[in-house]
């Protein structure tokens, strides 16, 4: 990814389930039988003296480290306050330049309000960052009531980064086995206009880094999102679908764009598409819908 041409690398997530679940097995092998015989005891291992769970993950983030020159952002998928702060720690102590928390958690309480949604969010930033030195990104969903707010919020907490947006695997009925599954797919382009309403919404209004997420393919993708206010565009899908290469073709694709409309670097596209600085700030909001909806739609027949 280096030698593509990335400029910073985010590795996949550390679960804290699977920490969880694999300290479990691992205890559960450990001391079958040791109860049968008195000897069984001398050769059972301390379970003090191992390191499970996040030790092939902190490993890989300390070759990482040793291997390239760019930076290397670790992300922390914790489910309890505990694991989120101790893991973090570990993390840091690999060498990661910055943590992202990628927040993902569906509330389905009842009882349980928006204000007690955003405020678990922030209690999860303080907590780490209060437990570690390096800059901490969120990877947050769109999915709450006034997410300009739980943005500025988050800012202030001392969030050095958003990253929007984390889209959430929907679960799928099997008709066959009568199961529910869990069903993975790619994103698709379309998925970048989400990312590219808010990051243009936001841009230059709270002082956060904002790294858009989620459906960029092409060279024309990112450059919409630079000029939407983003600081940072990120590659997943297209890269599993085409390869570590295409970051070379995507790149290569910029600068000729750049070249022909008379650029000379992505940082005078900066922002220049948001909403602070287009003359029709309302085509991010309501107005966009209304003239999408009388303009873009055109009957099946004729197209």
């Amino acid at each position: 990814m280096e030698d593509a041409g990335a400029a910073a690398i985010v590795f996949y997530s550390l679960f804290e389930e699977h920490v969880v679940q694999e300290q479990n097995e691992l205890h559960q092998h450990l001391t079958h039988g040791t109860d049968s015989y008195a000897e069984a005891l001398a050769y059972a291992p301390d379970l003090d003296e191992l390191t499970v769970g996040p030790e092939t993950y902190l490993k890989e983030i300390a070759a990482a480290k040793q291997a390239v020159s760019i930076p290397i952002i670790a992300s922390l998928n914790g489910s309890t306050p505990g694991g989120w702060t101790r893991y973090a720690k570990e993390i840091e102590q690999a060498g990661a330049d910055a943590l992202e928390l990628n927040i993902y958690w569906i509330p389905t309480d009842l009882e349980q309000s928006g204000a007690d949604v955003e405020a678990r969010y922030l209690e999860i930033l303080y907590r780490v960052k209060s437990s570690i030195s390096i800059p901490v990104a969120v990877k947050l969903s769109p999915y709450f009531s006034n997410f300009a707010n739980v943005a500025a919020s988050l800012a202030r907490a001392g969030a050095k980064g958003l990253v929007l947006f984390n889209r959430f695997y929907q679960p799928d009925i099997d008709l066959e086995t009568l199961s529910v599954t869990p069903n993975i797919l790619f994103s698709t382009p379309m998925a970048m206009r989400l990312s590219l309403r808010w990051i243009a919404i936001l841009y230059d209004k709270i002082r956060v880094d904002l790294a858009a997420t989620s459906g960029i393919y092409s060279a024309k993708d990112v450059i919409k999102m630079v000029m939407a206010g983003a600081d940072v565009t990120m590659l997943c899908s297209v890269l599993l679908r085409r390869g570590i290469d295409h970051i070379k073709v995507i790149e290569h694709e910029m600068e000729e764009w750049l070249v022909a409309h008379g650029y000379d670097s992505l940082v005078q596209l900066k922002g220049s598409m948001s909403q602070k600085n287009f003359p029709d700030p309302d085509a991010f909001e309501r107005a966009q819908y209304v003239r999408g909806i009388t303009t873009s739609w055109q009957p099946l027949r004729d197209i």
